[in-house]
């Protein structure tokens, strides 16, 4: 068995509407699925994605109207990257954020790459990676209907930032459970700290890639609206995902078992340093229950919600869509 690389990664908001604007008007991501929260169906579960949701481009959140703001800090999901073409696209995006008075730094360099730090509205932290000179899990589709000119588009999901203050048992899980490998290492841009370690999986490259910080001057993260809540991990198929239900199990760690999310298959359990982490099919996909034209457009439940729509509808506040 071996994971594919990232599948998607589960963020809070506080704002559907604002949330959605924001990642749908500047950041030209498709919204592929309007949902809820099928462990609390009172909030929205909104998935953003390439032009269908492909696994390892899925970014979605929670929204969670009275959470308060993240407190950034240790035992965390400390960012997410997306992809995006090339160098010269981050030059467009660089013009782009500040056309859109977002807060960002300057164009960089991790892991032999080139990135932009940058956050959305609500603080949550993002860094825009390129693809130049690729190599590993292909990224998805870019979304062409968007704001976004395709050849600079986002198209995927890139390396996802753990921040612990042990990091040798979060590699133990990466590395002899997970079957991660260490890959290289690169300096953190906090002066004085340890260099970050980078772990991919599958094919490498960036859509697989794990970096991790150690950080021992840092209180634990107070996860709210700006944080990440977990990070979800490839895997091929259901017949797939139940061995890794097995060797989890095996190896005595808590978690929660087969999950049935209708749109993937599904794995949770935290790691050592208190980080949730979820193994996730790669079908059977968005398109399951919509049309491809009209992914994300209206109220999407599944099957084992459906009876309840008129009592799930009556508490969710209406947000505005566009086709």
């Amino acid at each position: 068995m071996e994971l594919k690389g990232i599948h998607h990664v589960s963020a809070m908001t506080a704002n559907a509407q604002h949330n959605y604007n924001f990642y749908t008007n500047v950041l030209g991501l498709r919204l592929i699925k309007k949902t809820v929260n099928q462990d609390d169906t009172s909030m929205y579960h909104l998935f953003y994605g390439d032009e269908k949701g492909n696994p390892g481009t899925e970014l979605t959140f929670f929204e969670l109207p009275m959470a308060g703001r993240n407190h950034d800090g240790n035992n965390s999901i400390s960012s997410i990257s997306l992809r995006v073409p090339n160098d010269e696209a981050l030059f467009y995006w660089e013009k782009r954020l500040n056309e859109h008075n977002v807060s960002h730094e300057t164009i960089t360099e991790a892991a032999g790459r080139r990135i932009l730090r940058f956050r959305d509205h609500e603080g949550q932290r993002l860094i825009l990676v390129s693809d130049e000179n690729h190599t590993g899990v292909e990224a998805g589709i870019a979304w062409s209907r968007g704001p976004v000119p395709v050849q600079y588009a986002i198209n995927g999901l890139g390396p996802v930032q753990l921040t612990v203050p042990d990091p040798e048992l979060t590699d133990e899980v990466l590395t002899r459970v997970m079957g991660y490998r260490r890959s290289g290492q690169y300096a953190s841009p906090v002066a004085g700290q340890p260099d970050i370690l980078v772990y991919e999986t599958g094919k490498g490259g960036s859509g697989s890639e794990i970096h991790l910080e150690t950080r021992n001057d840092l209180p634990p993260e107070r996860l709210g609206r700006g944080g990440v809540h977990h990070v979800a991990f490839r895997v091929e198929d259901e017949g797939e995902m139940l061995r890794w239900v097995e060797k989890i199990k095996a190896e005595r760690i808590a978690n929660s078992g087969f999950v049935d999310r209708f749109y993937f298959r599904s794995l949770y359990f935290r790691e050592p340093n208190g980080i949730l982490f979820e193994l996730a099919t790669d079908g059977p996909g968005f398109d399951t229950d919509e049309e491809f034209e009209h992914l994300g457009e209206s109220l999407a439940l599944p099957p084992f919600l459906e009876s309840k729509r008129a009592e799930i509808e009556a508490k969710l506040k209406p947000l505005v869509t566009k086709p």
